[in-house]
């Protein structure tokens, strides 16, 4: 999402934008997006610095840890965002704050839920689902 500086009118700009996952470089091995990021700036520019009021919803997709079930984390982020303005620049390239705004979103630790039981050590079954019939030791 870009902004060009020398088109913002007085009561500012709001732009909608829906981006690729591939477009902001998001998805690693264990994090897929299967839908794009949506995003909303409000642009408004005062004497020397534009500020961008953005909204961010996206939905990611991962493994647990535990019990390797792939399940979906949704982040929704209101931000605010300030940039200094030269008199050089007339374009202003939002894309590696919201990349990097959604990335502090991923989980740190990729468990579908809290008490995730895990699989069975012996058999592989998924313990969440209910005990296994093997005797884990």
């Amino acid at each position: 999402m870009k902004i060009n500086i020398n088109q913002l009118p007085l009561e500012g700009l709001t732009l909608k934008e829906e981006v690729g996952p591939a477009g902001l470089d998001l998805e690693t091995d264990l994090v897929k997006f299967r839908e794009p990021v949506k995003l909303k700036a409000h642009a408004t520019k005062i004497t020397n610095a534009v500020i961008v009021d953005l909204s961010i919803n996206a939905a990611m997709s991962t493994g647990c840890s535990r019990c390797l079930k792939e399940f979906k984390v949704s982040i929704k982020k209101e931000i605010r965002l300030s940039y200094p303005v030269e008199k050089s620049e007339t374009v202003i390239d939002l894309g590696p704050d919201i990349r990097e705004e959604i990335i502090l979103d991923y989980p740190l630790r990729l468990l579908c839920k809290p008490d995730c039981q895990g699989l069975c050590p012996k058999c592989g079954k998924n313990l969440n689902e209910g005990d296994c019939k093997c005797v884990s030791a």
